[in-house]
């Protein structure tokens, strides 16, 4: 999975969060909307479309500004399709979750002749970091934000994720690692989280743990496995049920070490290599 497409599964799981955020104001009724355009196909990978009251919310998040056809100009296209087939107002909101190179102008405006269409550009590395701090649903993004004291703004997140209850923990403590990956080293991101609180989490403590009885314990296990063929899933693709029978099948403590190693798979081969390592 993408980074800018693990941000659109989080402003999809957590709409009302992420409208508020970017809108500045709290939203409480808020839709996701199908990403499918009518006439030719868009691409429409990284965004997200939110109906608010009376408005819809168009997010889109980028690593870089470069695309085909030009930022500016698919903005412009995607105003023109929700408008047609909505016609409400659209408010466009620009994520950008890593600054551009020295002297790069950042557009808000498509601008041709007497045509103009303006969208808001939000820069993550400017913002506030304490919003995504106190938030556990935008914590994910808190690595990105502003700081001087990029390691201290990252012992915060962590400590926030520890603090998180048992069953939100394991899945944001994933999605934040992977973001921070975007700014931070992989070996400072595991050092800390594993320090933190890995140990806390439900890949690694209800796994292990020992239940009072037997059947908690099975219960445990199971939602373990669940958790990691989820997020496998997320990072390599859909498994072939030999790839996931084989996972069903492992032990408390390799399921531990694959819950950690994940965290670096890019493809199904790096599940592969993993697996060659037990023979």
């Amino acid at each position: 999975m993408s980074f800018d497409n693990l941000c659109k599964l989080l402003s999809e799981k957590h709409p009302e969060r992420f409208a508020s955020w970017v809108l500045g104001t709290e939203q409480t009724s808020v839709k996701v909307l199908k990403t499918e355009l009518s006439i030719e196909p868009i691409r429409a990978d990284y965004v997200t479309f939110l109906q608010l009251e009376g408005r819809i919310l168009h997010l889109e998040f980028q690593t870089k500004l470069e695309s085909t056809p030009p930022l500016p100009l698919r903005m412009l296209d995607y105003w023109v399709r929700l408008y047609r087939l909505y016609r409400l107002p659209i408010t466009q909101v620009v994520v950008l979750l890593l600054p551009p190179a020295p002297g790069t102008v950042i557009e808000t405006v498509f601008s041709v002749e007497t045509t103009r269409h303006e969208y808001r550009v939000i820069q993550m590395w400017l913002e506030n970091p304490e919003s995504f701090l106190n938030d556990p649903a935008l914590l994910p993004l808190a690595p990105l934000a502003a700081t001087t004291q990029p390691q201290g703004l990252l012992q915060q997140v962590v400590e926030k994720v520890n603090r998180l209850e048992p069953r939100q923990r394991p899945e944001i403590s994933a999605y934040t690692q992977i973001l921070a990956g975007l700014k931070y080293n992989q070996d400072l991101i595991r050092q800390l989280f594993r320090e933190g609180m890995m140990r806390e989490s439900v890949i690694y403590q209800e796994i292990l743990a020992e239940g009072e009885q037997r059947g908690e314990q099975r219960g445990r296990e199971a939602e373990g496995q669940l958790l990691i063929l989820r997020q496998l899933t997320r990072r390599v693709g859909e498994l072939p049920q030999e790839m996931r029978s084989r996972i069903e099948n492992l032990s408390l403590e390799q399921l531990e070490n694959l819950g950690e190693a994940l965290l670096d798979f890019q493809a199904i081969a790096d599940l592969e290599s993993w697996f060659t390592t037990l023979e």
